[in-house]
């Protein structure tokens, strides 16, 4: 049991729900309405050159993504292609927005056993907007004392949430599925950092190293942190 920690935050995209695989599902869609111009794999490649040239302008989530592929219908055509094929790409996004939440197993019961125990926090990247409807569409905006949709999660991002809850790093954890966003930067600053991978990873989250860390530990399901920390 680890006595020190205090206060839980929780990455929301593929720690709490479901989020990745619905961004393949219309990345691959997109690239078949591509396919007069490019084969898919190259329709892909070229698409996350333009989001990664795009991230500190746009930042996280569907709005970017969207802005993306509109960009990417310009360059594969090199400005020939038609209005329709842009308008297909808006629907494509618009039905990204209004995918169905649905919950990973044991997250319920993990925050339903950590209630009243300790401060929850969530720490997540995206569009302000976007991820304000998915909380609420999940049912579990009330398990949690403070909400914080992130531009970005480097060390500084998470020290000024520490600032904000008068948290020290040591009585803070964080539990994530991307090693690149939610455990190396928490590591850095001091704090307790838990990997809870996922099946389904976006490339630029992808982080191949093995991590040792006296900080660190990795879980198969959300719900063995309860057991790390005594619950």
């Amino acid at each position: 049991m680890n006595n020190d920690i205090t206060t839980i935050a929780f990455d929301a995209d593929d720690t709490l729900w479901i989020n990745e695989p619905y961004f393949q599902e219309t990345e691959k869609e997109f690239c078949a309405l591509l396919k007069d111009y490019l084969p898919q794999q190259a329709v892909s490649k070229e698409l996350f050159t333009i989001e990664m040239q795009n991230l500190p302008l746009y930042g996280y989530g569907v709005k970017g993504f969207m802005l993306c592929m509109i960009e990417t219908i310009s360059r594969v055509s090199n400005g020939k292609a038609s209005l329709e094929l842009v308008n297909k790409t808006i629907e494509l996004g618009h039905e990204l927005l209004q995918k169905p939440i649905e919950l990973l197993d044991g997250v319920l019961h993990t925050l339903e056993s950590l209630n009243g125990k300790y401060r929850l926090v969530i720490a997540t990247k995206g569009d302000l907007l976007d991820q304000e409807r998915k909380l609420k569409k999940s049912g579990l905006e009330s398990y949690f004392h403070h909400i914080e949709i992130m531009s970005d999660k480097k060390v500084s991002d998470y020290e000024k949430l520490l600032k904000h809850l008068d948290c020290r790093s040591e009585n803070f954890l964080m539990l994530g599925n991307s090693i690149q966003s939610d455990i190396l930067p928490v590591l850095e600053m001091g704090g307790t950092a838990a990997h809870i991978p996922y099946h389904v990873t976006w490339a630029h989250e992808q982080h191949s190293q093995q991590l040792k860390h006296e900080n660190f530990f990795e879980l198969k399901k959300i719900d063995e942190v309860l057991e790390f920390l005594g619950c």
